[in-house]
């Protein structure tokens, strides 16, 4: 017996410290995998169905390896999750000493000098922001580490937060007469110490997008780099490659030169006109897209002349307040800092506004009381591959979800991953016989428009045989909130509506209530765990087909058609695929769950690409009778 297939055993030291522990083949072989590639340095596309247990499966070979090793994770939660509850359980178990650390961007840490700033400012604040702000002040007395998940009275999404947090702009760095005391210095210092450092998807991308200056502070010193909820990764890398450049940022920094004046540069009036000056030209440029919140094509500027003269206007007061805060700098480094970043964003308003390479896509996105101005790569494989080259890492990538019928090639193109192996584990639940999969008959067209009363009237039935305890996954908001209005007066019980409140409060809501019905889109798609009886019913409206008219999608389509490439069978039907089984996956999380997925697409059968979604979904039992899912949750299943 290997020391792994020891460690997981059935009397091994994990059964000693986790209750109830059953011991799981495929978790042994995963970890096996593991070792062998960080052992022979060879990248692995490693993806395990649900319950395999592959955080364990990839914690314990790398704390044994004894080499420096990044985790990333797809958002912070799981991070805390990894480090606050994974890892005590492994240091219990094993007797390898290993030193863990947690890191997370710096907007995550409270910065005191910016609190001090804010407390003193003579600008003035609403009577909210002013009482969440003395909390703030409160705790920073009291805590250890900074980090403002530690602090329940104060939302971590309340804007008051970036008076009270740093950004890579306005942070004074070594100048900061706090620096000797900074929570975000101190995380990093741990973080270069220590021998297995957790981080966030991004995190790690923003680490590499500074790449151009030397590599950033985590990835030089990595042997091994393990990303988790590695499907996500492409999406934030393309975000983090480009440049974004928003009204709020513009806002920010007169907010920023504001306080400032006050403090140190009340003699230069012409400063304070200029902040005052580039809100309004940040106003007016909001106001000439229009009402409407979309994401658009840059043509659409290009074709609007109030648009194109806001962004001259804004272009001109921009440089005019960097002029401002270039002569104002010598006073204080405050001042500097806010001269930089004037600077910095002129930079990027340039490119954005001057970009003539066929490399990138430009677009715009409008949201309630401000804008943003995006350029995205086209393709992220080549420079994925560039990077992953200049850094000789051993990469291993893993998710419940990263092939597409059997295959990695999806997956491994986008990243240009063309020397890693791949191995597949399924999960050891009894799907047959814990789960149903139903497709009734007579559901409309997608496009039909009486689509969403029709499936709601399908999923009535189901949802009274469920008694509740439904996920309802739509692929927009509109359909949710029409089906919102519809549920109300259908079924009796508790209706929870994604955007009514936060997330992890619907959740804690949701499970509370034992019948509830969430009513959710994209983020209730996945990285959402619901054990038990509460979660017993996952209906999905639609297959999960990005928007077309998206414009970062429509250009990466156009620009695949122009190589000759098939964009929906290489592009739009994979990702879409790798979407609808991340939904499935919120249905089954315990050998001792039991639930019904309902699909309301008729595509599924009718289009022959259908064959795909269903060679990619767990081998359930699949019905078109709505009396065997009344039978199934009677617990009177039909063989």
């Amino acid at each position: 017996m290997t020391a792994l297939e020891s460690f997981f055993s059935s009397n091994g030291a994990l059964s000693k410290v986790v209750p109830g522990y059953q011991p799981r083949p495929a978790q042994v072989e995963m970890a096996e995998a593991i070792t062998r590639a960080i052992d022979s340095k060879q990248n692995l596309i490693a993806e395990a169905g649900t319950g395999t247990g592959k955080t364990f499966a990839y914690l314990v070979p790398a704390i044994l390896s004894g080499k420096k090793v990044i985790i990333s994770t797809g958002t912070k939660n799981l991070q805390d999750q990894l480090f606050n509850k994974d890892l005590p359980v492994i240091r219990k178990a094993m007797k390898t000493p290993f030193v863990a650390a947690l890191l997370k961007g710096r907007s995550n840490y409270l910065c005191t000098y910016r609190l001090q700033n804010a407390l003193t400012s003579t600008l003035g604040f609403s009577k909210e922001d002013a009482a969440a702000l003395t909390k703030i002040k409160s705790w920073s007395k009291r805590t250890k580490i900074g980090d403002i998940s530690e602090m329940s009275d104060v939302a971590e999404a309340d804007p008051v937060w970036y008076l009270a947090t740093s950004t890579v702009e306005n942070c004074l760095g070594q100048d900061c007469h706090d620096y000797a005391d900074c929570f975000l210095v101190k995380a990093r210092k741990k973080a270069q110490e220590c021998n297995l450092l957790i981080v966030n998807h991004h995190l790690l991308c923003a680490d590499w997008s500074i790449r151009d200056s030397g590599f950033g502070e985590l990835l030089p010193n990595a042997e091994v780099v393990i990303i988790d909820e590695a499907h996500q990764l492409a999406d934030t890398a393309s975000n983090f490659l480009g440049i974004n450049l928003g009204g709020k940022q513009l806002n920010d920094l007169s907010r920023d030169a504001l306080v400032e004046y006050f403090k140190d540069a009340t003699d230069m009036p012409a400063l304070r006109t200029a902040c005052e000056d580039l809100e309004h030209e940040v106003k007016d440029l909001r106001l000439a897209f229009g009402v409407e919140l979309k994401r658009g094509e840059w043509s659409d500027i290009e074709n609007n002349p109030n648009i194109r003269a806001g962004l001259n206007a804004l272009q001109e007061q921009l440089q005019r307040l960097t002029d401002q805060l270039e002569l104002a700098s010598v006073k204080t480094k405050g001042l500097e800092s806010c001269y930089k970043r004037a600077e910095e964003l002129t930079q990027q308003l340039t490119v954005i506004l001057d970009n003539k390479s066929g490399k990138w896509i430009r677009w715009y996105e409008t949201h309630r009381k401000t804008f943003t101005l995006s350029r995205t790569p086209l393709d992220i494989a080549a420079e994925f591959r560039l990077f992953m080259l200049q850094h000789k890492a051993t990469w291993i990538f893993t998710s419940a979800t990263l092939s597409v019928a059997n295959t990695f090639d999806h997956f491994a193109n986008n990243l240009g991953l063309a020397d890693a192996s791949g191995l597949s584990w399924g999960s050891p639940f009894d799907y047959p016989n814990q789960s149903l999969f139903y497709h009734p008959k007579g559901l409309p067209q997608p496009n039909a428009p009486d689509f969403v009363p029709v499936i709601v009237d399908f999923a009535v039935p189901v949802l009274q045989a469920s008694q509740g305890r439904a996920f309802f996954l739509f692929t927009s908001h509109r359909a949710l909130q029409q089906a919102a209005e519809l549920l109300k007066h259908k079924i009796d019980y508790p209706l929870l509506i994604q955007g009514s409140r936060p997330k992890s409060q619907l959740l804690e809501q949701f499970k509370k209530a034992g019948n509830a019905v969430l009513l959710g889109t994209s983020s209730f798609w996945e990285g959402v765990d619901v054990r038990g009886e509460a979660l017993s019913c996952v209906i999905i409206d639609k297959l999960p087909f990005s928007s077309p008219g998206d414009p970062v999608l429509k250009a990466r389509l156009d620009a695949m058609t122009q190589q000759g490439k098939n964009p929906f069978f290489e592009h739009q039907l994979p990702t879409a695929v790798i979407a609808l089984r991340q939904g499935i996956g919120r249905l089954i999380r315990d050998v001792t769950d039991r639930g019904v997925l309902m699909v309301c697409d008729p595509r599924l059968l009718k289009r022959s690409y259908g064959q795909l979604f269903l060679d990619s979904v767990p081998a359930m039992k699949r019905t078109r009778d709505i009396a065997d899912v009344q039978a199934f949750f009677q617990h009177e299943g039909k063989s």
